[in-house]
């Protein structure tokens, strides 16, 4: 059996944060548990008060996972939940090639970079094969800021705000 465990994936205290989730596949099951949380099920001395952005990579629309679920939360909560869909076969991203879940982020560099530097969390969770194209763009985006990136990560890393679990 392969899938996320232990304590990556734990959404932080603050009812207030920023979250920022990016899935491909079967790697949504674990966002489902936050949005749930945040946004379906009434827990004792939690009012989720923040912001949740979920960037969903998949083939095509008929892979999207939790769909129904996803859009009534979108629908109920427009200012606390966003969702942005990477389709690979059925978008092209802004070169003219598939639209990969890299891509769909690179699209709100500037708004993730910027909800990042405000103590943003973000959370990965997927196929590990996905993380290198995610990386290279995230380094691609931090450079085009005048960031280092490997000390931005570092710092993201040290201030607990990023959250990497693939398999």
């Amino acid at each position: 059996m392969t899938g996320p465990t232990g304590k990556v994936l734990l959404l932080p205290e603050d009812p207030n944060a920023v979250i920022i989730m990016v899935a491909t596949g079967t790697g949504i099951a674990p966002f489902r548990s936050f949005w749930r949380r945040m946004f379906m099920e009434n827990v004792p001395n939690y009012q989720f008060t923040g912001l949740a952005w979920l960037f969903m990579g998949a083939a095509n629309s008929d892979a999207k996972l939790y769909d129904d679920e996803i859009q009534a939360i979108a629908s109920a909560y427009p200012d606390q939940f966003r969702i942005d869909y990477a389709l690979s076969r059925e978008a092209t991203n802004r070169r003219g090639g598939k639209m990969y879940i890299q891509d769909k982020v690179e699209e709100y560099g500037d708004e993730v970079f910027d909800l990042l530097k405000n103590g943003a969390h973000m959370y990965f969770c997927g196929l590990k094969g996905m993380m290198p194209g995610i990386l290279e763009m995230l380094e691609r985006v931090a450079t085009e800021k005048g960031l280092v990136w490997s000390e931005f990560f570092e710092e993201l890393k040290h201030k607990n705000q990023i959250h990497i679990e693939v398999y």
